[in-house]
């Protein structure tokens, strides 16, 4: 047994004889291929947190030493080739993933048609050896593994809790080793704006009070997208229009606003939207979303439309024609919220869906809503939930029409997979009680780790060819730092990384056995994690 996450999707394909190869090492990685150099150094950098003074450089020789060979292989994988959905290179066909790795006396070999699938296949030989037991062996044994589906996503939140450069590349790794493939950055919001635009300097310049807020500059925000390449990770940058545009008013003011339904301004107080049929307002925006699609090295620009509150049907859905008309015009291809929906469906749509009425877990009554300690402490009142009801209805009929329309879903349902879902306290050791109950947004029932890992995406009734991938998101509501974001995803995100690869949920009793020897791989990493109680941690 293995403690490979995602466990690969075909068991052992053939026997390579007997006998088994010491985890121990010290190990040295070598590429058979000169083309595969910095596919060796990329996973020298990803092993030398768990094997420092167990990893040694390309030629050098040691008593005992296992080698990990990457290698080019013409030759059939074995596995099936089961990738669906949307390729985060923006292919028509998806990348091939597929790979062998094979377990011998003294190597394991890392065999693929492309780049990415060695890297795929070094990742689940890097697994094999962080994750066994100390003084544990490996079965000689070969593997032919395949993803299920070609998105899988990671959404992170600058935006209202920025991370620095350095703990943006920590994550990556992380996401790497659990064969995530993109990096969704939502870089705008009411709370921030992330990222340096030449021709809007106003929007990271230093405010009235002499201070700048935090952001990725124009040479971080390249680095950043060269770092993620290297581990065969597309970077999508989201600017959330025509809501969410806080630090955008404040930016630039004057921008006209979106037209409100009648008499809502009396009952809410709400920060309106934008209206992108305006002239100035379209100018302006169109000045942002050129230097954004120009700086952006993969081929997706994320242009949010969710939650446009205080706008029109008519003119959220005027502006969402425009915002991918522009991203368009700029030489990228638009994905939004699910709400874009509603500005109609076109077969080269992608839309993220995240939420209808009844995942929303609301209650009803006064008597329900006393059962909601999360809840009460929010503040929310009967009246004010009934008023989200009415507001979020329409998100029941988004699915659809993207289906109908010949769309494609980015799964993302807030039920499971928004990983900013606070720790149920049944669940928290004695030392982690605390932050179990004040992390995670409000909003939300808390739940354990179980509950993430029952998703699979097949609970959201989707056909798999609407299917553009998987995406798990961590807004940052509540976040003071990386340990906070680490927290809230892990142990959780090696589940969604697992429906995503072999699109289906594991197996509760086998996967704690597999993810309770990951705690120690964090540790070593230095990310903090919740050691739910769920979990038999080694």
């Amino acid at each position: 047994m293995n403690a490979v996450i995602p466990q690969p999707t075909t068991s052992p394909a053939t026997g390579v004889g007997p006998g088994e190869l010491s985890a121990a090492g010290p190990w040295r990685v070598r590429a058979a291929d000169p083309a595969l150099e910095p596919v060796a150094e990329t996973l020298r950098a990803l092993l030398a947190p768990h094997l420092p003074d167990r990893l040694l450089q390309a030629g050098t020789a040691a008593p005992g030493a296992g080698e990990l060979v990457l290698t080019l292989d013409d030759s059939p994988s074995n596995a099936p080739r089961t990738t669906v959905g949307v390729a985060p290179d923006g292919a028509p066909d998806p990348a091939d993933e597929s790979y062998r790795l094979t377990v011998a006396a003294g190597s394991i070999t890392c065999r693929a048609g492309t780049h990415e699938g060695v890297f795929r296949a070094a990742t689940t030989a890097a697994q094999l050896i962080i994750t066994a037991p100390e003084g544990g062996t490996l079965p000689c044994r070969e593997f032919a593994d395949a993803p299920r589906h070609a998105w899988r996503g990671l959404l992170l939140d600058p935006a209202r809790a920025f991370l620095p450069p350095d703990e943006l590349r920590r994550l990556m790794d992380l996401a790497a080793l659990y064969k995530l493939n993109v990096l969704h950055l939502h870089l705008t919001d009411n709370e921030g704006w992330r990222i340096e635009l030449p021709g809007t300097p106003r929007l990271t310049e230093p405010g009235e009070d002499g201070t700048a807020g935090d952001f990725y500059t124009v040479a971080e925000f390249r680095e950043l997208q060269e770092y993620a390449a290297r581990r065969f990770i597309t970077v999508v940058p989201e600017i959330d229009l025509p809501g969410h545009c806080g630090t955008l008013r404040e930016a630039v003011p004057g921008l006209r606003e979106a037209p409100s339904p009648p008499g809502l301004r009396a009952r809410f107080p709400f920060l309106p939207p934008l209206d992108l049929t305006d002239e100035e307002t379209h100018t302006a925006v169109g000045r942002i979303l050129a230097d954004v699609c120009r700086l952006t090295t993969g081929p997706f620009v994320h242009i949010g439309a969710d939650e446009a509150f205080g706008a029109t049907e008519e003119s959220f859905a005027a502006s969402v024609r425009e915002l991918r008309a522009l991203v368009r015009a700029y030489g990228k291809r638009p994905l939004g919220w699910q709400e874009s929906s509603r500005a109609g469906v076109e077969p080269q749509d992608i839309a993220q869906h995240w939420v209808d009425v009844p995942m929303m877990d609301l209650p009803d009554t006064q008597e329900q809503l006393a059962n909601r300690p999360e809840l009460l402490a929010a503040g929310h009142s009967v009246e004010f939930i009934q008023a989200l009801k009415t507001f979020f209805a329409p998100t029941n009929d988004d699915v659809g029409r993207v289906i109908a329309g010949g769309g494609r879903l980015l799964l993302s349902p807030q039920s499971h997979l928004y990983l900013d879902r606070p720790y149920a306290a049944e669940f928290a050791p004695p030392e982690q009680a605390e932050a179990a109950g004040a992390l995670g947004f409000g909003n939300y029932r808390p739940s354990g780790v179980r509950h993430t890992a029952a998703w699979e995406p097949a609970l959201c009734g989707v056909p798999e060819a609407s299917i553009a991938g998987v995406e798990a998101t961590v807004f940052a509501e509540r976040f003071r730092g990386l340990d906070d974001v680490t927290v809230l995803l892990l142990p959780r995100i090696a589940s969604v990384a697992e429906a995503a690869w072999c699109g289906r949920a594991p197996e509760w009793a086998e996967y704690r056995t597999r993810l309770a020897h990951h705690g120690r791989v964090w540790s070593e990493r230095g990310l903090a994690y919740f050691a739910t109680t769920e979990v038999p941690w080694r």
